[in-house]
């Protein structure tokens, strides 16, 4: 089976995911672009077509070729594999910008990089890095910040800078949004992608993250009752479209609902035991560990990029409205 990672690096302990390959931590950055996978370029080029091309043209004709006015061809600059077809305003953002855009956060602000790697051949790109962030909901249980940065050279989306937390004990990864949308920036690929202007439109600072810790404690308080839980999943699911079948969809239900009865990891801490964040984090461990995937790189890219990102991100808004 093909695998949708190319190449990811890590540091620190095996990510929730299971791919890529250690590097010791606290390395340059120049290394982490190699380790990653990064250290090449998209290239443009026209978009020729071969007019005999067709059903039905003589075989043995002399090709005869036209471009494709407005419309060009992205590729890599070492293997020189085709990545997608764009129009003429389409703005390239390079593999090497993605880990450049964490060179002052590490070298100045205590920012360390965690993952970072190459999705389905080149087309999607991403890094992570640690905040240094941290809030203790309840206890022993402990969310670290991290800031993801992402984009797409495919169509499929757009550059996005986000706020993400990790919850220690079981590696769900959630984004985090703020009241002021600060949790995340979009950069669409009709306009040039500015580092410096993507980090100040964050907000790179403490107030978004005392926002989500605020959030995350509230949660741990509110109490759920059964009724209660078997509302929230029958409106999260309703309101999820996707072309699953009834069935899968009960599936899906009825496992979360084990994990957030006792068999998930930290179910059985005092923030996640029948509260509001035992039930998000039932959904987050479906998404990100336990749902039904052809490999753990598709898991991975429904898990931050796909159908499984937004099925995270409405739990946390389904969730912040029973404290609101």
């Amino acid at each position: 089976m093909a695998h949708l990672v190319e190449n990811m690096a890590y540091t620190g302990e095996t990510p929730w995911h299971g791919l890529g390959h250690l590097i010791p931590a606290n390395r340059p950055l120049d290394e982490w672009i190699i380790a990653a996978g990064m250290d090449w370029q998209i290239n443009e080029a026209p978009v020729l077509f071969d007019c005999n091309a067709l059903p039905g043209s003589p075989t043995l004709r002399l090709p005869l070729t036209r471009e494709a006015q407005g419309y060009k061809v992205l590729y890599r600059s070492d293997t020189h594999s085709p990545l997608s077809v764009v129009s003429q305003r389409y703005q390239v953002v390079q593999p090497k910008a993605i880990m450049e855009f964490y060179r002052d956060l590490t070298e100045q602000f205590g920012f360390e990089m965690e993952t970072a790697g190459v999705l389905k051949g080149g087309r999607k790109l991403w890094a992570l890095a640690k905040t240094g962030q941290t809030t203790h909901v309840k206890g022993k249980d402990t969310v670290h910040g991290y800031v993801l940065l992402a984009t797409a050279c495919d169509g499929t989306m757009a550059t996005t800078a986000q706020f993400t937390s990790v919850r220690v004990v079981c590696n769900n990864t959630l984004a985090i949004a703020t009241r002021d949308n600060r949790g995340a920036v979009k950069v669409p690929h009709s306009t040039q992608f500015d580092a410096t202007e993507v980090k100040q439109k964050l907000g790179l600072s403490v107030s978004g993250w005392d926002e989500f810790s605020y959030q995350m404690k509230a949660l741990s308080e509110r109490k759920m009752t059964s009724r209660g839980v078997s509302k929230f999943l029958t409106t999260l699911f309703d309101n999820h479209t996707t072309t699953v079948s009834a069935k899968t969809r009960d599936r899906n239900m009825a496992s979360i609902l084990k994990l957030y009865q006792g068999h998930g990891k930290g179910a059985e801490l005092s923030s996640a035991h029948n509260t509001a964040f035992g039930l998000l984090n039932a959904v987050t461990q479906f998404v990100d560990h336990e749902q039904r995937a052809h490999s753990n790189d598709n898991r991975l890219n429904s898990a931050w990029f796909g159908q499984g990102a937004k099925l995270k991100n409405l739990a946390f808004d389904n969730a912040l409205a029973l404290v609101a």
